[in-house]
């Protein structure tokens, strides 16, 4: 139906390997249990699967701090393993995409033990070094997004360096060339592998400014910050130098003319900036970035209004990029939870997954949003995450979307036999894999429903977008792909809805699984959580 590459208008299933699927009774998921259950990801008939860091660790951000890029964790498997899971993906039609964490690596990794250790070893420039201010105080103001101040003392240099994460987080310096060259000979070794995509942790993060000038201060009302803890100092700077430097662009362009050597590969970069819409249609215009998203769908805002303006203002920037959107994923809330209002039913989490793969671009689904898994409410005491840890109790952090995967409704849900690392919570467990795939009108048999059907319109997987004026609660838009125009309207309510559009000879589009509305006499009528799509002409 196209000739467009794979990556574009895909649906790519995060997997959070720590809760997806443990076999040997650690409580701690694993590769092996990623290819025991990848024939259950396929069914859910998604295109790719993106796997969060399973690398060595020493897991003070649960493998968000790589010790080595190259080997897999004993905690996960081996190397082999992964191979395995290679295999089988790709016996199975799925594209592959690991997560790359470039701009920074752990206090165990190589590199930083021999840096630290003086101020004139081969790689004693290698990460981000800065002596104090006369007084002794750190270089200048930068704060670490996990609170507090971004530089750490060393004594063995006795200079300060750069985390812009954890204080076992330190930060590459990118200003130098020999760094470039090392991480990416790194990501090659994945993609000689045959890996099909890298998923780009934190990229506008490579560069920090080289005067090192502090970051203005941000008035009270500007300081919104997704994810952040509402007392997180973080949200008090403009974030004009500790990254997103103009330098970012020449080493993504490099990036990208290595992965222009291979066949088919793609990278989404993540990007968290002050103006991340404006970052990613710049990361993703030239030979740079495949797909970029950001964190605008990962708000507690949930309006048509909301999500209109956001992707617009998307559109009229990005003239030649792709974007890459998400509602979930293992660093925010989860949608539900989000966006539910108390309202976490099936037809809600059809509606939603319908809505974010319906817009232009390519999706990342995470792993549970297709079960209607709501947030988890994880007790001070099990708590695993330091960020939540931190801030606990007006942000308990990131653990409650990262509660291992449901497979029954067992005790411990069937991901484990030993005792999980994260509690399973009852309210899971009867959304479990096993129970929902019995139930015809469950949330997981939706997803399938829309997803397969979803393959067969080529004007929602590729075709340019152009909202509609409606009210609230509905969210309309047309998506046109060379003679084919569908149009496309959700009720993000759960009332019956009614509200004025033009007329247009609309034919229904149906075998989508949700409740259907129709279009009549100007007006548009949406049953609760219902939809609308037609094609025109």
């Amino acid at each position: 139906m196209s000739q467009a590459p794979w990556w574009r208008g895909a649906v790519t299933y995060q997997i959070y390997p720590r809760s997806f699927m443990d076999t040997n009774g650690d409580g701690v998921g694993d590769l092996p249990g990623i290819i025991d259950k990848l024939d259950y990801v396929a069914s859910l008939g998604v295109d790719a699967i993106w796997i969060s860091p399973f690398f060595r660790s020493p897991m003070a951000d649960f493998g968000y701090d790589i010790a080595d890029y190259r080997e897999v964790d004993p905690l996960f498997g081996s190397n082999d393993d992964f191979d395995r899971l290679l295999a089988k993906a790709h016996r199975l039609g799925l594209k592959v995409m690991i997560d790359q964490v470039l701009s920074h690596t752990s206090v165990e990794h190589a590199w930083f033990k021999e840096s630290r250790e003086s101020r004139d070893n081969p790689k004693a420039d290698w990460y981000v070094w800065a002596d104090s201010r006369d007084d002794g105080t750190p270089p200048n103001n930068w704060l670490s997004l996990f609170g507090g101040c971004a530089w750490q003392w060393e004594p063995r240099r006795g200079q300060y360096y750069l985390h812009n994460f954890l204080t076992s987080q330190p930060d590459l310096n990118y200003h130098h060339p020999d760094v470039r060259r090392a991480v990416l000979d790194e990501v090659k070794f994945w993609l000689d592998k045959g890996v099909d995509g890298l998923r780009l942790d934190a990229i506008n993060f490579c560069f920090h400014d080289r005067e090192l000038r502090d970051n203005p201060a941000k008035p009270e009302d500007k300081r919104v910050g997704r994810g952040f803890s509402p007392d997180n100092p973080y949200a008090f700077q403009y974030h004009y130098y500790n990254n997103t430097q103009p330098e970012n662009l020449a080493f993504l362009e490099e990036l990208r003319a290595l992965m222009d050597q291979y066949d088919e590969v793609a990278a989404i970069g993540e990007i968290s900036s002050e103006d991340s819409l404006a970052t990613t249609a710049e990361y993703t215009s030239g030979r740079r970035l495949h797909m970029g998203y950001s964190f605008e769908l990962l708000t507690d805002d949930f309006s048509a209004a909301y999500i209109r303006r956001t992707v617009e203002n998307l559109e009229s920037q990005m003239l030649e990029g792709w974007p890459c959107w998400a509602i979930s994923n293992h660093d925010v809330a989860r949608v539900l939870s989000r966006w539910g209002n108390g309202d976490a039913s099936p037809q809600l989490a059809n509606l939603l997954s319908a809505m974010v793969c319906s817009l232009r671009g390519s999706v990342c689904v995470y792993q549970g949003e297709e079960l209607g898994l709501t947030e988890a409410e994880v007790p001070f005491e099990s708590l695993q995450d330091p960020y939540g840890i931190t801030f606990w109790p007006n942000f308990k952090g990131r653990d409650g979307c990262r509660t291992p995967m449901p497979w029954n409704g067992g005790v411990h849900a069937g991901f484990s036999v030993g005792d999980p690392w994260l509690p399973v919570p009852a309210e899971h467990r009867a959304l479990a894999v096993t129970l929902q795939e019995a139930e015809p009108a469950s949330a997981l048999n939706g997803f399938r429903t829309f997803v397969a059907w979803r393959r067969s319109q080529p004007a929602l997987r590729w075709g340019e977008i152009r909202f509609l004026d409606t009210p609230e609660p509905v969210l309309a838009f047309t998506r046109r792909h060379g003679d084919d125009t569908v149009l496309v309207a959700f009720n993000l309510s759960r009332q019956p809805v009614t509200v004025p559009l033009a007329d247009a000879t609309a034919t229904p589009i149906n075998g989508h699984g949700l409740p259907q509305g129709e279009l009549a006499n100007g007006a548009l009528s949406l049953p609760a959580h219902g939809v609308l799509f037609a094609r025109l002409g």
